[in-house]
């Protein structure tokens, strides 16, 4: 057995928190200073944290190397299972004229790009949020965004924004829910104090999406529906957290701002339109980075698409992703960009989001009771992960060697039977299926490195009790912990890419701490989740994801130095705003 040491260097806790940190901080500055790939700025990390572990905390070898592979089994699944099904899913779309269509639907509803911003980014990724999260939905709105004309970089940049608000009640609140589980807190508790802090955020959060796309001006002049949109998710956000179901949060929340948007756009228009930045502005880049999305930079021939497709739609290609034959304008820089922006039929338009319904379809029926309840008792599994024999330093088990595997009922199983369906609608052959989800694969296996590394990572931290230590560390701020917890939050989220993750490392710590300071454990424990989404943004696994959607391999880097500032900003809001719900100006608020 191994016992957990909250104070392991010289005694200290303060060293030995600084000594915890030292894996993140070089996690970060490889990343965001000296620009090392993902991939490899991962591996050093889970390489001190391993020796730190060993060494600092004193964990047995055979331990530290098992909390490294159950780290590396959770990223392959259930995260990395939840990718390649979504990934496959899009590419599917791409391999057939339907996905042209889809563009020609989204670039119908408005020709402007600040509009579609808030439209795939705001809206429908907080729909795909709500049904599947761990970057699905930036993967697909990024790629939706590129094939309305937006270049590939600002696409990544612009979801990876808009994947904030939704998060603390994504994959059907199981960031509420873990936080539950592991703290003990009523759940409508727990729903009803997010619902009262990640409102606020998503009413700022279209005002800096049209700010991305078209700076200053874009906010003059679109002001109106970006507000519209954040009030109309803020306030069905706030009503479905608080008095009705908390799984359905973000179901409602989007769908009511998706109304919202296009009511709005029937009475109001803004004064000029900002275009597909490729017609204007010369977007090679964005062409190969499309049909490198579209075809995973396959070496010959692939599925065609419609000889009248432009490079969003796939067609044949070779080992550089340059686009074959397309009808498309040529833009300034040489490369093809979508021009037909004509409003296809009724039929042509189910046809075209006919995969993302069955995804709302298949995800929906999989919620009703006794449909959820059969799944749960078929396809779910929990053992002790072998090797690890864990406490704290209290001594009492850690969880987290405990390992619960959803395999018929997990997200990414849903979204392969999905994937599926959708070839049976597409008549997709079995063997094309086969062969683009094999390229798929191809396509991720940096990601896949990525991803493993940092759940390794995080889970070598997690189980040494080099977490324990930093948190305990943050929460003997006393009183200032409720300017702390927020941070920590943060942190958690930037390491596991998964709200839900970060809150099964520090809930309990949370409330624990709130309780040891006279805060109020729910608004402590809340807070981990709401302050901690700001965090998602800098996660390797949603940059390498961002980076592989859109077709930019090695961008990870320029990802995180670009979106660093927006992630500080958001998060010093929320820090304000849950400091004041700490104290009697709006303690009002707190359950």
């Amino acid at each position: 057995m191994f016992q957990q040491i909250l104070d392991p260097i010289a005694g200290s806790l303060v060293l030995s928190a600084l000594c915890a940190a030292l894996p993140l901080v070089l996690l970060f500055v490889l990343l965001g200073v000296f620009k090392v790939r993902a991939p490899k700025a991962a591996l050093a990390s889970l390489a001190l944290s391993l020796v730190l572990a060993i060494v600092g905390w004193q964990m047995p070898v055979n331990q530290a190397l098992s909390a490294t592979a159950a780290g590396v089994f959770y990223g392959l699944f259930p995260i990395l299972w939840i990718l390649v099904n979504a990934l496959w899913i899009y590419r599917l779309t791409v391999a057939t004229p339907w996905f042209e269509v889809l563009g020609r639907t989204i670039r119908s509803i408005s020709n402007d790009l600040r509009i579609l911003a808030i439209l795939i980014a705001f809206c429908f990724g907080a729909l795909l949020e709500s049904l599947a999260g761990f970057g699905a939905p930036v993967a697909i709105s990024a790629a939706m965004l590129m094939a309305a004309g937006m270049k590939p970089l600002k696409s990544a940049i612009v979801s990876l924004l808009a994947n904030t608000a939704p998060v603390a009640f994504g994959a059907m609140a199981a960031p509420i829910i873990a936080l539950n589980g592991v703290t003990g807190l009523p759940l409508n508790e727990l729903s009803s104090m997010a619902g009262r802090q990640t409102p606020f955020i998503a009413l700022i959060v279209p005002l800096l999406l049209v700010f991305i796309v078209d700076g200053r001006r874009g906010v003059k002049q679109t002001w109106p529906v970006a507000l519209v949109a954040g009030a109309a998710f803020g306030l069905a956000q706030f009503i479905t957290s608080n008095y009705f179901a908390v799984e359905l949060t973000d179901v409602v929340a989007a769908v009511v701002a998706v109304a919202a948007v296009l009511l709005m756009l029937k009475v109001w228009q803004p004064k000029d339109t900002v275009g597909m930045e490729g017609a204007v502005e010369g977007s090679s880049e964005a062409a190969h980075a499309a049909v490198a999305v579209a075809t995973g930079s396959r070496r010959s021939g692939s599925t065609a698409g419609p000889s009248t497709a432009g490079p969003s739609a796939a067609g044949p290609s070779n080992s550089a992703g340059q686009a074959g034959s397309s009808s498309a304008v040529p833009a300034t820089g040489g490369a093809s960009v979508p021009t037909d922006n004509t409003r296809p039929e009724p039929r042509q338009i189910w046809m075209a989001i006919a995969p993302y319904l069955i995804i709302i379809v298949v995800f929906s029926l999989a919620q009703i009771p006794f449909v959820k309840a059969w799944l749960s008792q078929v396809g779910s599994v929990t053992f002790a992960w072998p090797g690890l024999d864990i406490t704290d330093s209290a001594g009492k088990p850690v969880a987290a060697t405990k390992f619960k595997l959803d395999h018929f009922k997990a997200t990414g199983t849903l979204l392969l039977i999905s994937g599926i369906l959708t070839m049976v609608l597409y008549k997709v052959r079995a063997s094309t299926g086969l062969r683009i989800y094999r390229e798929t694969l191809v396509q991720l296996r940096w990601t896949i490195v990525t991803v493993t590394a940092v759940l390794g990572l995080s889970f070598v931290m997690n189980l040494s009790g080099q977490t324990t230590t930093l948190g305990f560390a943050l929460a003997s701020a006393g009183g200032f912990f409720a300017l702390l917890s927020p941070l920590i939050g943060w942190i958690g989220v930037a390491l596991t890419g998964s709200d839900t993750s970060s809150n099964s490392l520090f809930g309990q710590m949370q409330a624990t701490a709130a309780a040891q300071t006279g805060l109020s454990p729910v608004l402590m424990a809340a807070s981990n989740s709401s302050a901690g989404v700001m965090g998602k943004m800098l996660s390797l696994q949603n940059l390498a994801v961002a980076s592989a959607a859109v077709g930019l391999d090695g961008a990870e880097g320029a990802l995180f130095r670009k979106l660093l500032g927006w992630s500080l900003g958001l998060l010093a809001l929320i820090t304000v705003l849950i400091f004041l719900q700490s104290t009697p100006v709006l303690g009002w608020m707190v359950p």
